[in-house]
């Protein structure tokens, strides 16, 4: 592709809810720019963005793709994002190398969570952006309607740069407000003419919103304008250009992507108003050389400095890790330095990607977004630099995982192929988290919500020939004491020659500090046990501690004093004193009354004020304890307890409940005992499956 300098690149993240016609956005812009000859549909499974397997046939984005297209003499590089929450992380991460937003918004369906979620990303970063009313030709589709909404829920920033012609099926084209033409279809062209009557008041209701929002962004036009002189059109693009830079002003658009109305004037309004790399605000680094941080701009006179925002596993091509290049240039065949790994990399031959489409290039500049393949050591976050001027930029943080599952292979032996797949997969998300369980000897995979993990099992399948299945994870039970009891333990075998012979008395009680998991008391005295066998006894008790009688759970809150027995001054060694000590263990803990144990967590769930009712109510019904309430901002805050046996499906619930607008975090904080009825069923299932096992 052509190469081009840093003030004529447009990064434009296209945000918004699920089913708002992001992708088809994405291929309108690569249509119209003569990248493609034939229009891709989500419907067909046939863009250029969605290409995954899982992709084409769910008919949702999974993972951000990028758009670069030349347009007049700048190039877009859109990254088409995902609309739902279970892979927020590429919304997180290509944020992050974007210098403007658009967020597209159904014409039916008005501002959704999607529309509002991404709002909250972008004010929050400081970003510039736009509204795109989409699908215009749908029925009920209402431009005024939505526009209101807008307005309502964003506030007046938000100002109409085009005006719809027509609506519903017979939506055919909008009036573009600033360059004062109508465009229209003529079957796959878009044909420029003069407005069509009809439409005189709506535009002098939205110029004079236009006008007045280019006025009050610098002090000479807002002189002009309230003495009464008329702005020129050159005037207004530089009055909106200043407010959108500086967030004052919000353009909003409208039209049908999948027809193509409205997107020449979209792809307009991104090259008018939308920054250059170069115009975006300042990025935080740290200089290794000099050993300080500071603030810089992007200059494309520094040495080379680049961050990886993510990463793609390709079972063919290898590692392909996608960058944008933060300061001066690199050219292909670099030797680079990786500052986080300290580590050498070359980057043996640059591209730019276009869905999956490589697209070389021999040099990429700052504020430029590109792609590698198989760099050996880098990582999703980290720096590329000039090994002569080291840097480091500020790790991405991404959403932590909310919810978790156990994963298990369909087939024998294929544990280990699990194992590097999921590193794998890890790379390429870093919302993905995968741990070995050592007591329950389960591999967990947490993520974003439960349709992101089922993606996950499908990348297994679909990229490394891995079938499994995913089950709720075991919960990690424990088993104590709840009153004092003495036992006795007596291993005594005679057989020819030398016997085995052990006898302990033991006495078992609860700590009930809440922190010992287990106490050995030597009360012995007048050497009834000799002193070489009484290690012995501790550790036969602490071994036997693994697994407790009621469900083979592990003990705690134990105390166990040996204060009597006996020995034979031939036959006694250490063996038979650890078995009498089991045998003691077995009969004590049984009459001590021994019950479940059960993790409880400190939930913290925050939510919009209307649903704390609900949120109440759930928890309550989970066994959990509501601790407080207290307000976080525009939201309300719930502290509450509740067992982790009743909290792993709570990231599916709370969405439903709120309509993903809730968050929450979880943190282990004790056990506590579990109801008997409960306890009784997961007893009997725990004894059920040791049966089988057996």
């Amino acid at each position: 592709m052509k190469e081009y300098k840093t003030e004529n690149l447009r990064n434009v993240c296209l945000l918004g809810h699920a089913s708002a016609g992001k992708t088809s956005i994405g291929e309108a812009m690569l249509y119209n720019t003569g990248v493609l000859d034939r229009f891709g549909k989500v419907d067909d499974g046939t863009t250029t963005l969605d290409f995954d397997p899982e992709e084409v046939k769910r008919k949702i984005s999974i993972s951000a793709a990028v758009a670069p297209c030349d347009w007049k003499d700048i190039r877009i590089n859109a990254i088409d994002t995902p609309g739902y929450f279970d892979f927020v992380g590429e919304a997180v991460a290509s944020l992050k190398v974007c210098d403007g937003a658009l967020i597209a918004v159904d014409s039916v369906s008005g501002v959704e969570v999607g529309a509002e979620k991404a709002w909250d990303m972008v004010t929050e970063k400081g970003i510039p952006s736009l509204f795109f009313i989409n699908k215009m030709d749908r029925e009920n589709a209402n431009f005024s309607k939505v526009f209101g909404q807008l307005r309502e829920v964003f506030g007046n920033k938000l100002v109409p740069l085009v005006l719809p012609i027509g609506a519903e099926s017979g939506f055919k084209g909008v009036i573009d407000l600033i360059d004062m033409k109508a465009r229209t279809m003529d079957g796959h062209k878009v044909v420029e003419s003069e407005i069509p009557s009809g439409h005189e008041d709506d535009i002098e209701e939205f110029r004079s919103m236009i006008i007045e929002a280019a006025a009050q962004t610098d002090e000479e036009l807002m002189e002009k304008y309230f003495g009464g002189e008329e702005l020129s059109k050159d005037e207004i693009v530089k009055g909106l250009r200043l407010g959108v830079l500086g967030g004052d002003v919000v353009p909003v658009l409208c039209g049908s992507a999948v027809k193509n109305i409205g997107v020449v004037t979209l792809m307009n309004t991104i090259e008018r108003f939308f920054p250059s790399p170069s115009d975006a605000g300042e990025y935080h680094v740290k200089d290794l050389k000099a050993n300080k941080e500071e603030s810089r701009k992007l200059d494309m006179n520094l040495p080379f400095s680049a961050q990886v925002f993510k990463t793609v596993a390709d079972p063919f091509v290898g590692k392909i890790s996608m960058f944008k290049v933060m300061s001066g240039s690199v050219s292909s065949d670099t030797e680079v330095f990786n500052s986080n790994k300290e580590k050498k990399e070359r980057l043996s031959g640059l591209f730019l990607l276009r869905g999956k489409k490589q697209l070389p290039m021999t040099k990429l500049v700052a504020g430029d977004i590109g792609a590698i393949a198989k760099l050996q050591f880098t990582t999703t976050g980290d720096t590329l630099c000039d090994p002569n001027n080291p840097v480091m930029f500020d790790a991405l943080k991404f959403p932590e995982p909310n919810i978790a599952m156990a994963v298990e292979p369909k087939s024998k032996g294929d544990e280990d192929k699990i194992g590097s797949g999921l590193q794998r997969l890890m790379e390429e998300d870093p919302t993905l988290k995968v741990e070995k369980n050592a007591e329950t000897r389960q591999t967990l995979i947490s993520g974003i919500g439960e349709q992101h993990l089922e993606i996950v099992t499908k990348k297994l399948l679909n990229k490394f020939g891995v079938d499994v299945l995913i089950k709720d994870p075991k919960i990690p039970y424990r088993e104590t004491i709840k009153k004092s009891a003495k036992a006795e333990g007596k291993h005594k075998k005679q057989s020819g020659g030398h016997g085995q012979y052990g006898h302990v008395w033991v006495e078992f009680e609860p700590i009930l500090d809440g922190n010992t998991e287990f106490e050995f008391v030597d009360k012995i005295v007048g050497g009834v046990v000799p002193r070489q066998y009484i290690p012995a006894v501790e550790k036969g008790l602490r071994e036997c501690t693994e697994e407790g009688v009621l469900a083979g759970y592990p003990v705690v809150s134990l105390r166990c004093t040996l204060y009597d027995g006996s020995f034979h001054p031939v036959d006694s060694a250490e063996m038979p004193f650890k078995i009498a000590a089991s045998l003691a263990y077995k009969k004590g803990l049984a009459a001590a009354e021994p019950v479940l144990l059960e993790p409880i967590y400190s939930v913290e769930v925050t939510v919009p004020d209307q649903y704390m009712g609900d949120i109440i109510g759930d928890l309550n019904k989970k066994r959990g304890r509501v601790l407080g309430m207290e307000p976080a901002g525009k939201l309300q805050k719930v502290t509450a307890e509740a067992p982790l046996s009743e909290m792993f499906k709570y990231a599916t619930d709370l969405r439903s409940m709120t309509q993903a607008r809730g968050s929450f975090s979880m943190k282990f904080v004790r056990y506590e005992e579990v109801p008997a009825q409960i306890a009784q069923k997961v007893i009997e299932a725990a004894n059920l499956e040791k049966e089988k096992e057996q």
